[in-house]
């Protein structure tokens, strides 16, 4: 198997298995106070400080997991973001934890729409 399929392999079991744990919202929250997410966007998630930075509250659970584990595998990984604050922040948390600040974020009333 190639670098690159196995690679892809375990992209997609790492996101099978982010998506089989039961998340904790309790926890979740806990995580976002512990590394003050509020600080860049907002106390309410929903109010960034800079309008490059993301808005939070009721984004897409997934799309909140795929962006944190990014910023975890950083800019020399297939898939990684990198940014300076983000990477520092995802680099210490779990699988767990990546579920339960996605769904707790997501848990969050936002104004956030999709457009029809």
């Amino acid at each position: 198997m190639t670098t690159t399929r196995m690679a892809a392999a375990l992209a997609v079991l790492s996101a099978t298995a982010l998506s089989a744990q039961a998340a904790d919202l309790a926890a979740g929250r806990a995580l976002v106070e512990k590394y003050n997410c509020a600080s860049c966007h907002g106390k309410d998630f929903n109010s960034p400080i800079d309008p490059a930075y993301p808005k939070l509250a009721g984004q897409h659970a997934d799309y909140l997991k795929h962006a944190l584990v990014a910023y975890r595998r950083g800019d020399s990984a297939m898939n990684g973001r990198t940014n300076a604050i983000m990477s520092a922040q995802a680099k210490p948390l779990t699988d767990q934890d990546i579920n339960n600040i996605a769904a707790y974020l997501h848990s969050l009333p936002g104004t956030l729409v999709l457009r029809k």
